[in-house]
């Protein structure tokens, strides 16, 4: 049987510009099976979710506008467990806002937050590395995090760098670094003790509460004003009022850097953060040329190292393309080299201003 303290925050409100085409602030990523399995990114990190936490304690945190999306592809969620945002305002005030409600549910309650588009192959380590933190948590005044170990010197995430002096599993940070250059990220590697940020954190109710108290004093006060109305029917009216005057901050700069109690857990488990096509085509099979396809009946001739997606069935030809982005979504197909895909947030705001939202 599941522990009723546990509880889970599953983060899915972001757009994932960097997957445009398929991923629009109409439609985004976690909505979609990106990796062709049969189930869209939110129901996977949802089951994941699920072997260690009662399902009725998993909390979909979402913009409002995604409302919908989230019942039709969770059908077995309870309107209780969708909390939405009125107004985009980073990860901060959504967890405060989300945690004062589980507190006020259950005291004892521990939990996990977790973006909606990770990808993890091993899900029973997973489970395990998050069943170490809460054990850690319901006795400890702990916020922890989940640290991925690097395989190369990523310049696209933030690092962790935690005390080496013990052989312990849990480890206390000594403090988080912005994302490095190349040459940074080296040194982080070779020095043994670094970690990426995964922006998964595990910590009791009480514990982030009073570590927002601490450090955020009026963000803290702006939601703490509506405890009464939580989980009532008064609630929403509450949010729609207030959830906009909130600072915009994330709870890497809220918390985590601010804190002194902040611990870290090397993961066991492979990870990936599917921020990027190029990513995805990382953990994709190839075929004999390198090729990632997903959903699309292809034809290849002297082309190699392509990320190929279309819709289900769609003939696909190409000839003479070596490490392209190749991506067919409705009235859009973008043909765009891997090396550059990092300016595609920057290609979809050209396309809107050009050619009108529709197309973002």
């Amino acid at each position: 049987m599941k522990n009723k303290n546990y509880y889970a925050i599953l983060m899915a409100g972001g757009v994932g510009s960097r997957f445009w085409p398929v991923s629009t602030k109409d439609f985004p990523k976690q909505f979609h099976d990106m990796l062709g399995t049969g189930d869209t990114l939110i129901q996977k990190t949802f089951k994941r979710l699920s072997h260690l936490i009662p399902e009725e304690n998993i909390f979909i945190l979402t913009n409002e506008r995604y409302n919908d999306l989230v019942f039709e592809q969770l059908p077995g969620i309870t309107k209780r467990q969708v909390v939405l945002e009125p107004a985009m305002r980073n990860t901060a005030p959504c967890i405060l806002y989300a945690a004062l409600k589980i507190e006020k549910e259950n005291k004892d309650a521990v939990m996990i937050v977790a973006p909606s588009d990770h990808w993890i192959e091993d899900e029973q380590a997973f489970s395990d590395n998050v069943k170490s933190a809460f054990d850690y948590c319901q006795s400890n005044s702990a916020l922890m995090t989940l640290g991925i170990t690097p395989t190369f010197p990523n310049t696209g995430y933030g690092y962790i760098e935690y005390d080496k002096s013990t052989t312990a599993k849990i480890k206390s940070v000594k403090q988080f670094r912005e994302k490095p250059d190349y040459e940074t990220a080296k040194i982080f590697i070779d020095q043994g003790n670094f970690l990426w940020n995964a922006g998964i954190f595990m910590w009791s109710a009480k514990t982030v509460i009073a570590a927002f108290k601490t450090n955020q004093p009026k963000l803290f006060g702006l939601f703490e004003s509506g405890y009464s109305a939580y989980n009532t029917e008064f609630e929403d009216d509450f949010i729609r009022d207030n959830y906009a005057k909130a600072e915009n901050i994330s709870v890497d700069y809220a918390l985590m850097e601010k804190s002194e109690n902040v611990f870290v857990i090397p993961a066991i488990f492979d990870w990936n953060d599917l921020g990027t096509w190029g990513s995805l085509y990382d953990k994709l099979d190839k075929d004999k040329n390198n090729n990632a396809v997903v959903n699309s009946k292809v034809l290849v001739e002297d082309a190699s190292g392509n990320m190929i997606r279309s819709k289900k069935d769609k003939v696909v030809v190409i000839d003479g393309l070596k490490d392209y982005i190749i991506v067919d979504k409705d009235e859009v197909l973008l043909i765009f080299p891997k090396a550059k895909e990092q300016d595609i947030k920057k290609v979809l705001q050209n396309v809107k201003a050009n050619f009108g939202e529709e197309y973002g």
